[in-house]
């Protein structure tokens, strides 16, 4: 009696978190589905062996358990992006698409066990407070740190807004001393920019979560209002962006394009297919755009890539995308958390399926390192003996070469950051090649588009 009453119980559990009823299951073996009595036997088997284990397992396993280890390999055996979410996880997974969170606004790494502050975000609880990029956090409301992973630090670090929490810092030549920081709300900043040779705009979009749309748009007009007429192009970096939301990718390609199809999604049935269209304005006035993709670039990011490619807008540089061309839907269940389902397959305006195979960049270019010997210099004419001197040549003095500037330091590029960065460890110059050639490639229609106007 009681092995019954456990099994329809499971059935009735797992008809829920399907979000299935009876009409529906109609429905399906109208539509080539299987027999309903077929899947109730089953549910059956499948209570039968969750009874087994929960009596018979070398130890106790609460129920609780049990039912989420099955819902989760029941997900996760459909594809690789299909998953279930328990309550602590669908709250992470709310505050990363939300893009924002209730914390100190620092962004952290670690270091000799203790946490390092890598940068005070502008104008937040943190930076109020006066902690600084390079110092160490020792204790967490007299906790010490050393022992926890970064995640469990961070997890501390986070909590209600309008709470305090007390931070010990180690700050080079000072003694350590607290500081009392009361939490508030923390943007997610996944939009960063730049400008490049003095003339070309860089948008770096690491995701895609609720701000994405309105912070490109943010980061545009700042630059445009720098540069003014100078502005000749602008390169978006979508390298290694996983993804996000499909309206943030939705807006940030409808920011370029000035009509036309964007991006569709096609489910199981078809009453559920839709199209997404981009309004009227280009937020670049018709400029050049780059896109910059690479093996990371991943979903939302090949949405954008997609749209603009297929409708011409941008030139797409860098190496194959990832190949994700599915859409999941969130589905809340109760208090219980969430499922992460795989709902649609998006298409690009031409109705091309990027699933397994990615965007194709327009122009492959590898993401390739250049080495510079720093201690050899190349010859040159002027190194031969007899060489004639450049009589025009201001830098010569008296008939004589100038001497050669060396700089000993070396430099290192992050796409998200800067074009070059100095490292004194290396002993060679590394470039983001793939970035120069997307302002080589700017630069280069900007003289054509001069010349032939002319």
């Amino acid at each position: 009696m009681k092995k019954c009453k456990i099994s329809i119980i499971l059935v009735s559990l797992l008809f829920f978190i399907g979000g299935f009823s009876q009409n529906q299951v109609n429905a399906e073996k109208i539509n080539g589905g299987e027999d309903p009595n077929s899947t109730y036997l089953l549910l059956d088997l499948f209570g039968d062996v969750f009874e087994r284990v929960r009596s018979s397992y070398v130890t106790k396993v609460s129920d609780e358990k049990l039912i989420e280890a099955a819902i989760t390999g029941m997900l996760s055996s459909l594809d690789p992006h299909s998953s279930y979410l328990n309550t602590k996880k669908f709250q992470d997974m709310r505050v990363q698409t939300r893009g924002k969170f209730g914390g100190l606004g620092i962004e952290v790494t670690m270091e000799g066990g203790l946490v390092k502050v890598v940068s005070p975000i502008d104008d937040t609880p943190a930076f109020k407070a006066g902690i600084k990029s390079g110092d160490l956090i020792s204790h967490l409301n007299d906790e010490k740190v050393q022992g926890l992973t970064l995640s469990e630090a961070v997890e501390r670090m986070r909590g209600k807004v309008g709470q305090d929490i007390k931070i010990t810092i180690l700050r080079k030549g000072q003694k350590s001393f607290s500081v009392i920081v009361t939490r508030d709300v923390i943007p997610i900043r996944t939009v960063r920019s730049k400008i490049e040779k003095n003339n070309i705009g860089y948008i770096r979009i690491s995701s895609f979560s609720q701000p994405t749309g309105d912070a490109v748009v943010k980061e545009i007009k700042k630059i445009k209002q720098q540069l003014g007429d100078k502005l000749v192009g602008l390169v978006i970096d979508l390298r290694n962006n996983p993804g996000g939301l499909l309206d943030q990718a939705i807006a940030v390609s409808d920011s370029f394009l000035e009509k036309g199809e964007i991006v569709s999604t096609r489910s199981r049935r078809r009453e559920n297919h839709q199209r997404y269209n981009a309004k009227p304005g280009d937020i670049a006035e018709g400029k050049p755009i780059v896109v910059l993709i690479n093996g990371g670039s991943a979903s939302a990011s090949e949405i954008v890539a997609g749209a603009l490619q297929d409708h011409k807008r941008a030139i797409i540089l860098g190496t194959k995308s990832f190949g994700k061309g599915s859409v999941q839907t969130i589905i809340p269940i109760r208090e219980q958390g969430a499922m992460r389902l795989t709902t649609a397959r998006y298409y690009t305006p031409s109705g091309k399926s990027i699933q397994e195979i990615g965007v194709s960049p327009d122009i492959e270019v590898e993401r390739v390192t250049l080495k510079i010997d720093d201690k050899k210099e190349t010859t040159r004419e002027g190194d031969l003996r007899g060489a004639l001197k450049n009589d025009n040549n201001k830098n010569n003095i008296d008939g004589k070469r100038a001497p050669k500037k060396i700089d000993n330091s070396k430099t290192v590029v992050d796409p998200n950051s800067k074009l070059n960065k100095t490292d004194n460890t290396m002993n060679k110059t590394i470039i983001d090649y793939q970035l120069k050639r997307a302002l080589d490639l700017i630069h280069a229609i900007t003289l054509i588009s001069k010349d032939s106007d002319q």
